[in-house]
């Protein structure tokens, strides 16, 4: 029969036998049909064979096969010893790899270690047979064989067989001695799943011993892109992408053109492959061979070129600090260039698996650059920057002891560094661990005692450095913040008492004399008794001295009419309140009352035992180390500024940089309903975001300066009656304009809290405007009249500050836009009338030309009677261009520009701006804004960073600051009263805050405005530009400010009615995003040691609700900040059942606690 039926004709047809043996292979020769009943009875015998167990007999077809010829029994001998080679074989593979198991049981997996054998035996019984059918010639031959039927039976050929199975009746002994049956015996199988057929899932289950499928075939998770493995990936350098080397045809193309096959080689056929498809890799595989050491190898030329790139710098930076080794910062960008060189792949790495440990590894940069400083400061053991440097690196893997060893030491080398204290000092305020209020007081003494000793030449070894009695001042100041946030405030005020004493009323015969002798002098007179500066009849050191040269003072008897001081108030008002509730209110109470010192009334025959507080007591031991000589008389009055503000006068008194975010620690800088608003005339009494003395407010409160108790009160006017008289002119106008400005900002909080203090208020302030304005050299004071008018006016009456205003502008006659503070004047004058009210534009709006118009003209000035003449208009835009461009020449012309010329300009600039938005519109407002910046910008470019004393380049950055501000102010007002787009304002906002990231009002403004648009990513993109460029924190704190107004919207959006309702903005991740940006401000050195950060951060995440991780977040925040008493207060607050821990930790390092919790439980049970 043929092989294939279609094809049977064929192998008939064809008679020739060349052709036969062609078409042999489409017969089998060796099927029959008769076949089919003799396998049934063949069937049929093996079963009655294998029920009784007897060996199967051998066929009659089988012997007479052998019988005829030898060719059985070879064929047996061939399969046995084929099958002990594959046996060998196998075992050998089984052992070698794993993967060929599948091959070699690709039958079913339950079938049992016997049946499998039986398999093997069967194919290689196969096998042998179809290779003793292939010597056999002619077919006479074949077809006899075949004819008797085949010569043994398969069991996969019989479908119907059902029982044919073999029973071991042979018991196993080790089956009682071991816990199951031998593995061996067990039949192989897959399960799929943990469940068994036959069996009810709900009500049965099989406990299956050993290893889970989940466990062995367990899914791995995916893993983010934050994971470490994952941040190192990122962080390779990417492979570049070579471009096509042929140039690109000018035809167009329509198609994608493919190589011709042509022109590749033609591959030779061998016997591995013969039909020349496989490449030389493929080839060299299948005969078990790798390929060439050059060949797996490929060069990457990009890497190689990056490489070479990059041991061409190293050589460079190598060569050039060999012959240059004296240049510091060639030595400290060598060590910059050390995280480069860690980045790239491995230049120096051993081995393929090096590579990756040199990129990770932070210890081995670290020691890297560690060993390039160290070979620096061999060269230049002088340098104080590369030591710096050594210490600041080594505190990433030294002990705190070690590093303060090292302090300690470079100190000793170099005691006239002030920078260098300045360092030493915020190291050991961080310090959680040897941190203590009484350890750090007395180390800013021992600083400032050795800076004067060097200042007064006794320290002859180390001569005094430039700019150091700044940086004292400087020292000092950080020092008084540090006793103030700790809650020491009477030492505080006892320091600026001495201070005052110590520089102002120093007497004659001392002066010549070293610090230390002079400090010497002034012991007797501090434990004299004698009233000190802001108490009542302080007369100064050098009146004591005269006086006790003479004999002493005579006994001055109190006044009769003095009214006894104020019974305070029941300190606890509700003893039902949870008890850290009561603490918090007494302690803020007592800080509130008790920050001046206390010194006994010799009147009232009051001893210092009398005190029920030691610590109120201040002695002379607490201040005397840190009082040193300020010859500036710039100095000098800063400091009077800076007693002032501490006392919670708005003077004017910036903080220097240096301890202003150490002494930041309450949310004002937020604060902007005010300049909401009235934009133009917005009340700033810019604080800073630094807090007063007595004032430890939880975060969040409006900081309103609301004044003192009455003993207060007192003590700050007592101190200005004593500063008043020792300085004359512009700075004696300054003070005055400061107690003004004081008065007036306790009148505003009446205005917005408490209105029945209003009226009371408001006629004390008046009087003090008044008294201020008699005295003679006050008279022409245009600042102080216009605070006088601007209060007049926001006590609602405005015909009288009109009046006032027309007063002070009828006394000044022609100045011809000269006069800074009268331009200030008119500008106040017409604002205020311009906010009046939207209703009344026109009549407003009329007296505001007015008032700038007059301004240029030459006659006295006179009230408003009507509209302004379109000529007078005129007239004044050409006075104001004029005016201008003088100015602008003046101050571009020369390089230090006149100390006059930059003072009237940024006046002029404003007036103008405004008469040009009045009278033409806000768009040539603009206009002038443009101009002036980019000539000022300019001007301030080419002068470039000088010395941060150069007066000239500051003045000019104030100018133009100012100049910024009121643009940005005007284009909010005009935004109030009309529609305007948003763009002008964002795009002058981002400009100014480039060159001003320090400005606090411009971020407020930026940030409310940037609020309001639905789309974030702007504003994101903007932050990120400049926290990346600038040192300062402010965009730190206004980026996270802006992210917690954008989830509060989110979230009242989303929660309308206590329900969930469809966010409006889709936003998320708005929680990680703030708490990334928390942490990455408190990594730099000035985030880590800010209190308010710190504050914020915590806030924050106890608003989230989650009170353990809040819980570290404050112990990491001591770890930084131990001397913050808010700090201690807020975690009070948030988590009230560590108020005894708390307490205990503010005992050990000494801050002050007013209220011990020993004394809270007496004062409950009273």
């Amino acid at each position: 029969m043929a092989l294939f039926p279609a094809f049977a004709g064929v192998s008939e047809a064809s008679g020739d036998g060349s052709s036969r043996k062609e078409l042999d292979w489409l017969s089998n020769p060796s099927f029959r049909v008769g076949n089919l009943t003799s396998l049934s009875q063949q069937t049929e015998e093996v079963t009655a064979l294998v029920s009784a167990g007897s060996p199967l007999p051998r066929s009659p077809q089988k012997s007479e096969l052998s019988g005829e010829s030898d060719t059985g029994e070879k064929l047996t001998q061939i399969s046995r010893k084929k099958k002990k080679e594959k046996k060998k074989k196998r075992k050998h593979q089984h052992h070698k790899k794993a993967k060929r198991r599948h091959e070699q049981s690709s039958s079913s997996g339950s079938e049992s270690d016997t049946e499998a054998g039986k398999d093997r035996a069967s194919r290689s019984i196969r096998d042998g047979q179809k290779e003793s059918d292939k010597p056999r010639q002619g077919s006479n031959a074949t077809a006899a064989a075949a004819a008797d039927g085949p010569c043994s039976i398969w069991l996969e050929d019989i479908h119907t067989l059902t029982d044919v199975f073999r029973t071991d009746k042979k018991p196993d002994p080790a089956n009682w001695e071991y816990k199951s049956l031998y593995r061996g015996d067990i039949a192989r199988y897959k399960r799929k799943g943990d469940s068994c057929l036959g069996i009810n899932p709900k009500k049965q289950c099989i406990s299956w011993e050993g290893a889970s499928a989940a466990k062995r075939h367990s899914h791995r998770h995916l893993e983010r892109y934050f994971t470490k493995k994952n941040v190192g990936l990122m962080r390779t350098e990417g492979i570049a992408v070579c471009s096509n080397p042929e140039p690109p045809s000018s035809e167009p193309v329509t198609f994608i053109p493919v190589k011709d096959s042509a022109d590749a080689a033609t591959p030779v056929t061998t016997w591995l492959n013969p039909l020349g498809i496989y490449d030389q890799s493929t080839t060299q595989w299948l005969q078990g061979q790798g390929p060439a050491e050059q060949e797996s190898k490929q060069p990457d030329l990009q890497q190689d070129r990056e490489s070479a790139a990059l041991k061409a710098r190293v050589e460079e930076f190598n060569r050039r600090v060999r012959e240059n080794p004296r240049d510091t910062q060639l030595w400290m960008a060598f060590v910059a260039f050390q995280d480069e060189v860690m980045r790239s792949p491995g230049i120096y790495a051993l081995g393929e698996g090096e590579q990756e440990k040199h990129k990770k590894s932070l210890k081995l940069l670290l020691e890297k650059k560690l060993a390039v400083l160290e070979r620096a400061i061999e060269s230049n053991p002088s340098s104080v920057d590369l030591k710096l440097a050594k210490l600041q690196l080594c505190s990433e893997f030294w002990e705190p002891s070690a590093l303060a060893k090292e302090w300690q030491k470079l100190l000793f080398l170099h005691p006239n560094n002030t920078s260098l204290w300045q360092r030493y000092l915020s190291f050991c305020q961080s310090q959680f661990g040897t941190f203590s209020v009484s350890k750090l007081h007395s180390l800013y003494g021992k600083c400032l005692s050795t800076l004067s000793a060097v200042k007064d030449g006794s320290m002859l070894s180390h001569p005094e450095l430039p700019g150091t009695e700044e940086a004292m001042f400087g020292l000092f100041l950080q020092q008084c913040h540090f006793l103030r946030q700790a809650g020491h405030s009477e030492k505080v005020i006892s320091l600026f008492q001495a201070m005052v004493d110590f520089t102002f009323f120093k007497p004659d015969s001392v002066k010549e004399l070293p610090t230390k002798v002079q400090v010497e002098f002034f012991e007797p007179f501090w434990d004299s008794g004698e009233p000190r500066v802001g108490e009542k009849g302080a007369r100064g050191w050098r009146a004591w001295m005269h006086q006790q040269e003479r004999g002493g003072w005579v006994l001055v008897t109190p006044d009769e009419d003095d009214e006894d001081p104020e019974e305070e108030d029941q300190e606890i008002k509700d003893k039902s309140l949870p008890r850290w509730q009561i603490w918090l209110a007494v302690e803020r109470s007592r800080d509130q009352r008790h920050w001046r010192p206390w010194r006994p009334d010799r009147t009232k025959k009051q001893t210092e035992e009398d005190c029920e507080d030691p610590e109120r007591q201040v002695l002379f031991d607490d201040i005397g180390q840190s009082l040193i000589r300020l010859s500036s008389s710039d100095l000098q009055f800063q400091l009077v500024e800076a007693f002032l503000q501490f006392l919670g006068v708005p003077s004017g008194f910036l903080t220097p940089a240096s301890c202003l975010y150490l002494a930041m620690d309450e949310s004002s800088i937020f604060e902007n309903e005010l300049y909401d608003e009235k934009p133009l005339t917005y009340f700033n009494p810019s604080f800073s975001g630094i807090s007063c003395v007595g004032y430890m407010e939880q975060l969040g409160c409006p900081r309103w300066t609301k004044g003192h108790n009455r003993e207060g009160e007192e003590f700050v006017r007592n101190v200005f009656h004593l500063v008043l008289p020792l300085f004359s002119g512009k700075r004696k106008s300054q003070l005055c304009l400061s107690w003004l400005r004081y008065e007036i900002a306790k009148v505003i909080w009446c205005l917005h809290t408490k209105k029945k203090r209003l009226k009371s208020q408001g006629k004390n302030c008046k009087k003090l405007a008044k008294n201020l304005l008699k005295e003679p050299e006050n008279r022409n004071n245009f600042c102080l009249w216009k605070q006088y008018a601007h209060l007049e006016w926001l006590l609602g009456n405005t015909e009288d500050a009109r009046k006032v205003f027309d007063t002070a502008l009828g006394m000044a006659g022609s100045s011809e836009l000269k006069d800074r503070e009268l331009c200030e004047l008119s500008l106040l004058y017409a604002e205020l009338e311009m906010e009046l009210s939207p209703a009344s534009r026109g009549a407003t709006t009329g007296r505001a030309v007015h008032i700038l118009t007059r301004l240029t003209e030459s006659s006295p000035y006179g009230p408003y009677t009507g509209q302004v003449l379109s000529t007078q208009v005129l007239r004044a835009r050409k006075a104001y261009e004029h005016a201008l461009q003088d100015c602008l020449g003046q101050s571009c012309a020369s390089s230090p520009a006149p100390a006059e010329s930059l003072d009237c300009l940024g006046s002029l600039v404003r007036c103008f701006m405004l008469f040009q938005y009045l009278t033409v519109g806000i768009d040539a407002a603009v206009q002038i804004y443009g101009q002036v910046f980019s000539k000022l910008k300019g001007s301030a470019l080419l002068e470039g960073p000088g010395p941060e004393d150069s007066t000239s380049s500051q003045s000019l950055t104030s100018v133009l600051e100012a100049v910024t501000l009121m643009h940005t102010s005007l284009l909010r007002f005009h935004m109030n009263v009309c529609v305007y787009p948003l763009a002008p304002l964002r795009e002058t906002l981002s400009d100014a805050l480039k060159l001003y990231p320090g400005n606090q009002v411009l971020w407020r403004a930026y940030v409310q405005i940037q609020n309001k648009s639905h789309s974030a990513n702007k504003t994101r993109r903007f932050f990120d530009t400049v926290t990346r460029s600038a040192k300062h924190l402010e965009p730190w704190l206004f980026a996270i400010e802006a992210e917690k107004l954008r989830k509060r919207l989110v979230e009242s959006v989303q929660r309308v009615g206590g329900r969930e309702v469809h966010a409006t903005i889709p936003e998320t991740g708005l929680t990680h995003r703030i708490r990334a940006l928390f942490e990455n401000a408190i990594r730099s050195d000035t985030g880590s040691q800010c209190p308010l950060l710190w504050r914020m951060y915590l806030n924050f995440l106890v608003s989230l609700g989650n009170k353990e991780r809040s819980k570290g977040v404050f112990y990491k925040a001591l770890q930084s900040c131990p001397w913050a008493k808010v700090l201690y207060m807020d975690a009070m607050e948030y988590f009230p059942d560590e108020l005894q821990e708390i307490l205990d930790v503010m005992t050990e390092k000494e801050l002050r606690v007013r209220l011990p919790l020993e004394e809270l439980e007496l004062l409950l049970e009273d």
